[in-house]
C-alpha cells in the first residue's frame, strides 16, 4: 500500500518497509510494538524456538532512541538481539543471509534526518513477502490484548559490531585478488552509514580515495549530499581530477555515479554496462537482466542491440529481487541506484556496485563514460513529484488513476516515448515521469500533468 494513503498516525508498509516522521509515525512505542511482532512472526516459522535478529541502524538523530525501543521488544519476546550500531543495510541483509537468521534495519534511507523508519528482512536476508508484511501487520493489530511471555522468556543483547568485517571481506574478495592500483575515487557517504566503512573498504583494494559527507552529526544525513545532491560530488571530481565520483544514500544500499567530467551516471547505466560485461563473462544467466518500469527508454534500446533480454517488474528493489529468484537470474536494479548482484547479495548494496563499477574500469582499462556510452544512449527523462500534504482530498492511487485519461491524451505527443504516473512507495508523493525524444517536448507534457494533479488537490 502508498503512503499516501496510509492512516494517520499508522505506519504502513510501502516498497521499503515503514517510514515516516521520528518520535511520531516512528515512535519509540511504535518501534518497541515492531519489536515484539517480529519475534513473534519469526518465532513462528523457527519451530517455536527463540530467533535471532541483527539490528542496524544508520546515523540519523532518532536512530540510538529507536533502536533502544525495537531492541526492547524483540528481547521482551524472548528474541536474541546482535546489535551491529551504525551500518549499511546491505551488511545487515549479508550477516542475515550467512547465518539463516532475521535483520533489523532502523533508517529512512534517502529521506531527511527528521525522518525514519524500519526495514525487516526475513531469516536468510531476503525482504518480507507480502505474506510475511500481512502476518507482522496482523501481530501488531493483536499486541495490545495478547500478554507477553513469562519472566524466562527474555532475550540476549549482544554487541555484533565485529561481524562487520567480515561483511569488508567478503567485499574485497567480490573481485578475486583484483586490485583498483591507479584509480581516484571521490566518494560522498552523505553522513550516512557508509561513512566509516566505505573509505575503508575502497582503500584496501588500492584506490585512491578522497572522502566526503564523512562527518555525521545526527541531522546531516542526506543534507545537501550523498546520493540526493550529486553537485558537491561533481564539483570535487572535476576540481581533483579523479576518475569518478560514488555517491551513497543514507544506508548505502544505493549508489549513483558521476565521470570525470562531473557527469551523472545513473543506475540505468550501471546496469546496462555490468549486464554487458556479465555476459560476455557468461556469468548472466539466460542472458537477462531485471529493471523496473522505471527504467530509461535508453537502457531497453542498448540491451537489445547486445542480445541482453529485459524482465520488467513494478518498482521497489524488492520486486527486482522476487523476480531474479524467480527466474534464477543474476543481475538486477532501479535508475535509482539499488543494483543486485545476486550471487554476491540479497539485496542492493552501493558499496558492493561501486566495486564491481570499479572492477570493470581497471579490466578493460576504460572510463567511466566510455563504458555508459558503449552500453546505452539515454533518451529525455523528465520526472516530477507531487506532494499530497498532510490532508489531500485525494490519495496517491486515486489522483494517478484520475489522471490516467489525461495521460493517454498526451501520449501522442511524445513520438513514441511514453508516460508513467504512479504512488511513491516509501513518501507520500505522486511521480509523474515523462519521456520523448525531444527534451522540451517531455518537460512540456511532464508541466501540464504535474498542473492538472495539483489541480485535482485543491
Amino acid at each position: 500500500m502508498s503512503l499516501g494513503s496510509a492512516p494517520a498516525g499508522r505506519p504502513r508498509f510501502g516498497t521499503d518497509g515503514v517510514r515516516g516522521l521520528a518520535n511520531e509515525i516512528i515512535s519509540p512505542e511504535y518501534a518497541l510494538a515492531f519489536g515484539r511482532a517480529s519475534a513473534r512472526v519469526f518465532r513462528s516459522t523457527a519451530d517455536g524456538g527463540p530467533e535471532t535478529f541483527f539490528v542496524g541502524r544508520d546515523t540519523r538523530l532518532s536512530g540510538a532512541m529507536i533502536e533502544a525501543a525495537l531492541c526492547a521488544g524483540l528481547a521482551s519476546e524472548g528474541a536474541h538481539v546482535v546489535r551491529l550500531g551504525v551500518c549499511p543495510t546491505p551488511a545487515v541483509a549479508w550477516l542475515a543471509a550467512r547465518d539463516g537468521v532475521a535483520g533489523v534495519v532502523i533508517s529512512a534511507s534517502h529521506n531527511p534526518f527528521q525522518d525514519n523508519g524500519i526495514k525487516l528482512f526475513a531469516p536468510g536476508g531476503l525482504k518480507l513477502a507480502n505474506e510475511e508484511e500481512q502476518r507482522l501487520e496482523d501481530a501488531l493489530a493483536t499486541l495490545p490484548s495478547s500478554g507477553r511471555g513469562s519472566g524466562a522468556a527474555i532475550g540476549t543483547f549482544l554487541d555484533g559490531g565485529s561481524n562487520l568485517q567480515e561483511w569488508a571481506e567478503a567485499l574485497v574478495g567480490s573481485i578475486d585478488g583484483r586490485s583498483f592500483t591507479g584509480l581516484r575515487v571521490v566518494i560522498d557517504c552523505g553522513h550516512g552509514a557508509a561513512y566509516s566503512l566505505a573509505p575503508a573498504v575502497l582503500r584496501r583494494l588500492g584506490a585512491s580515495v578522497d572522502a566526503l559527507g564523512t562527518d555525521p552529526d545526527g541531522i546531516n544525513i542526506n543534507a545537501g549530499c550523498g546520493s540526493t545532491d550529486l553537485r558537491p560530488l561533481s564539483a570535487r571530481v572535476v576540481k581533483t581530477g579523479a576518475d569518478l565520483g560514488l555517491a551513497f544514500d543514507g544506508d548505502a544500499d544505493r549508489v549513483l555515479a558521476v565521470d570525470a567530467q562531473g557527469q551523472t551516471v545513473d543506475g540505468d547505466e550501471l546496469i546496462a554496462m555490468c549486464a554487458i560485461d556479465r555476459k560476455a563473462q557468461g556469468r548472466l544467466p539466460q542472458d537477462t537482466v531485471v529493471v523496473t518500469v522505471m527504467a530509461n527508454q535508453g537502457f531497453r534500446l542498448g540491451m537489445a542491440a547486445v542480445g541482453i533480454l529485459i524482465s520488467e517488474t513494478a518498482v521497489g528493489d524488492r520486486n527486482v529481487l522476487e523476480r531474479l529468484e524467480q527466474g534464477g537470474w543474476a543481475l538486477g536494479g532501479e535508475q535509482s541506484g539499488h543494483v543486485i548482484f545476486r550471487e554476491l547479495a540479497t539485496t542492493g548494496d552501493g558499496l558492493l556496485t561501486g566495486i564491481q563499477v570499479l572492477d570493470l574500469m581497471a579490466r578493460r582499462g576504460m572510463s567511466l563514460r566510455s563504458l555508459a556510452e558503449e552500453a546505452m544512449t539515454r533518451q529525455p527523462q523528465v520526472l516530477h513529484n507531487v506532494r499530497l500534504g498532510a490532508h489531500p482530498s485525494l490519495d496517491a492511487p486515486e489522483l494517478a488513476e484520475r489522471l490516467a485519461p489525461l495521460a493517454a491524451e498526451v501520449q501522442p505527443r511524445l513520438q513514441g516515448g511514453r508516460v508513467l504516473i504512479r504512488p511513491s512507495g516509501t513518501e507520500p508523493l505522486l511521480r509523474v515521469m515523462v519521456e520523448a525524444p525531444d527534451r522540451a517536448v517531455a518537460e512540456r507534457v511532464a508541466a501540464e500533468l504535474v498542473a492538472a494533479a495539483e489541480a485535482l488537490l485543491r
